[in-house]
């Protein structure tokens, strides 16, 4: 596995962590929620600019994203 392709995965991780943790969810429950709704896929998209920004604020990205794809957790 290359060195991008685990970086992307931690990240991944920690933000579905982060979320989790904002918003008292399990990690399953905040990963089922950031899946239904287009999270996961943004992080995937978006990697290259999401990275560079605080956890905090990729959770604050993938809260309004989620909401507007009919998410509710806020």
């Amino acid at each position: 596995m290359s060195r991008e392709i685990r970086n992307r995965i931690n990240y991944t991780v920690m933000c579905i962590g982060a979320f989790s943790a904002r918003y008292s969810l399990g990690l399953q429950e905040g990963y089922l929620y950031l899946e239904k709704f287009g999270g996961i896929s943004f992080l995937k998209d978006c990697y290259d600019a999401e990275h560079l920004l605080s956890i905090d604020d990729a959770v604050d990205d993938l809260t309004t994203l989620c909401k507007r794809n009919g998410g509710h957790v806020a």
